[in-house]
């Protein structure tokens, strides 16, 4: 019997979720599925220069994991790249560390931890607040999995 997957750390959810090319219809595109913890990789492999060991620390994982993700990420951003595809961040085993809240107001967007619960925007004081990680079902489930952590 296999054992379940390990929940990946990830920093914050992304800013966009959704990607395609320019001048063709969305329904007319296929579509791929880029996790979140596969979004992760590519942003600390990628974006941030992390080597797999550091990347694989941080998403508390093993580097073989962190190795086998980064592989199957890339893999699939090429694929949306040559073909032409859409590209959708979505799902994974998960927990956030940190969140980002949206005015929808004045556009401002705040990074926040999950023990300050946010009513009203600091820069325009509206109530019209989007939780970006609530966007993905989660809130409650990365408070109590970040207490204790760094």
């Amino acid at each position: 019997m296999s054992r379940g997957k390990m929940q990946r750390i990830v920093h914050r959810p992304p800013l966009y979720t959704e990607f395609k090319p320019v001048g063709v219809r969305r329904l007319s595109l296929d579509s791929i599925e880029l996790s979140i913890d596969e979004y992760e990789a590519i942003r600390l492999a990628d974006n941030k220069g992390m080597n797999h060991n550091e990347a694989a620390e941080e998403m508390e994982i093993s580097r073989s994991t962190f190795s086998r993700l980064i592989e199957k990420a890339r893999k699939k951003i090429a694929e949306f790249i040559i073909e032409g595809k859409q590209l959708q961040i979505d799902g994974g085993n998960i927990h956030f560390r940190g969140n980002i809240i949206k005015c929808n107001s004045c556009g401002h967007m705040f990074n926040t931890n999950f023990e300050n619960e946010i009513l009203k925007c600091p820069s325009c004081g509206s109530d019209n607040l989007v939780d970006l990680a609530g966007g993905f079902g989660h809130g409650r489930c990365c408070r109590n999995n970040n207490n204790g952590r760094r």
